[in-house]
């Protein structure tokens, strides 16, 4: 299905003139001449979206869609993060970083959800939610340090599980039962099977970032097709693996999930059959190019096999032995539930986990949400036994340190 604004017969020239935004999509998907202004004028003005697709072998309602959801996200972006959002002595604060991909319209239902509820409730909320992409920097100078636990904020949103369970951030607070876990008992079928739900009912999970692989026909040659994280370990695919290394949640999740089942050894595996670290969108534009070596296999967030399936020698692999997991946690304060449940209500809401399925492919927890995954999609949840058992903060540390290590001996 086209979009509503978009059609294949429009010349990129009409796109680029009417929305300028989009160069930043032609450019990242092999189009870069399009940055010359003579080239837009001359090529551009007849050549047509669906010329443009064929070109590239793209999937041409997937090229679209692209191009569609930058002009939306520019259409909200000023409105929505351009509010003045961190308010002086206000009741009640929430904060966090929101995944990239669905930030700008979780904001935009937020931003409308805290008008009412203010209206109903009189309570003025202070909210910062970053995108996920600022990481590292925002949780230094925003929750760790913090000693006081009044000063943490009442609810808190964020992937991965180093923020939460390292002793120097709020995984200090855990054991103080600081938290309290107000999502619904029943989760979405999709999760059936895996004890993803916290038990001691501390934090909350209300979506997944699963990790892929994404091969590439075009450099396979004679090497089989990996259909298992154990697959990777193997030494025909040394240095031949992209991995998110700059995407700290999703990595330490992959990192967790290897040790979980093959210890030390296996992280020192992981490290050597890296050939590259890359983000997830240069990851698919680098299979587009011949002069540069090309990673035989990326792992990627699920998220950005959207992007993958235009290319036609990329093929998506859902793992066998499971999507590695890293969670999208929500914590609430106990002491403060009765003014802030409304708030954690909404966050965990079926239309919150339809934004982030359907918009950003992060498969939500919440029963009623039908998260589109067709076929057998099987999780690798390192689950809450290994979690307890284990300090997790030290341990990503450590197996940080041996995968890194593991890499310079190549």
């Amino acid at each position: 299905m086209t979009t509503a604004l978009l059609n294949k017969d429009m010349t990129v020239k009409d796109v680029l003139d009417r929305w300028p935004e989009t160069l930043e999509v032609f450019v990242a998907n092999g189009f870069a001449n399009f940055r010359d202004e003579k080239q837009r004028n001359a090529v551009g003005a007849f050549l047509k979206l669906e010329r443009a697709a064929q070109t590239k072998k793209y999937d041409l309602d997937n090229f679209l869609n692209l191009l569609q959801a930058r002009i939306d996200e520019e259409l909200h972006q000023v409105d929505v993060t351009m509010k003045t959002t961190e308010k002086a002595d206000s009741q009640v604060n929430v904060s966090g970083l929101l995944p990239c991909p669905v930030r700008l319209p979780l904001l935009e239902g937020f931003d409308a959800f805290i008008e009412k509820y203010t209206a109903e409730t009189g309570n003025s909320v202070s909210y910062k939610l970053e995108a996920a992409s600022v990481g590292a920097s925002w949780i230094e100078e925003n929750i760790q340090g913090i000693e006081n636990v009044n000063d943490l904020p009442d609810i808190f949103l964020s992937a991965g599980f180093e923020t939460f369970f390292d002793q120097k951030t709020i995984g200090r607070f855990k054991d103080q039962k600081v938290f309290t876990d107000i999502t619904a008992t029943a989760v979405n079928p999709d999760f059936a099977g895996i004890d993803i739900k916290d038990p001691k009912q501390d934090y909350s999970i209300i979506a997944a970032v699963p990790a892929v692989f994404m091969v590439n026909h075009d450099v396979l040659g004679d090497l089989p097709i990996p259909r298992r994280w154990s697959d990777l370990l193997k030494p025909e695919y040394q240095e031949k693996v992209a991995l998110p290394v700059g995407d700290f949640d999703l990595f330490n999740a992959i990192l967790l999930a290897i040790h979980k089942e093959h210890g030390d050894a296996g992280v020192k595996k992981l490290g050597r059959c890296m050939l590259k670290s890359m983000h997830p969108s240069q990851m698919v534009k680098n299979a587009q190019r011949v002069a540069e070596e090309k990673p035989l296999i990326t792992i990627m967030p699920y998220f950005f096999t959207k992007m993958a399936r235009m290319v036609k020698s990329l093929e998506i692999i859902w793992p066998e032995d499971g999507a590695v997991v890293s969670p999208i946690f929500m914590l609430t304060k106990r002491d403060c539930l009765n003014k802030v449940r409304p708030i954690a209500e909404f966050l965990s809401s079926k239309a919150v986990g339809e934004i982030l399925a359907q918009k950003g492919l992060f498969p939500s927890l919440h029963p009623d949400v039908d998260n589109q995954l067709s076929g057998q999609h099987p999780w690798k949840w390192i689950g809450w036994d290994y979690i307890y058992q284990n300090d997790i903060g030290a341990l990503i540390q450590r197996t940080t340190q041996i995968f890194e290590a593991s890499m310079n001996e190549l």
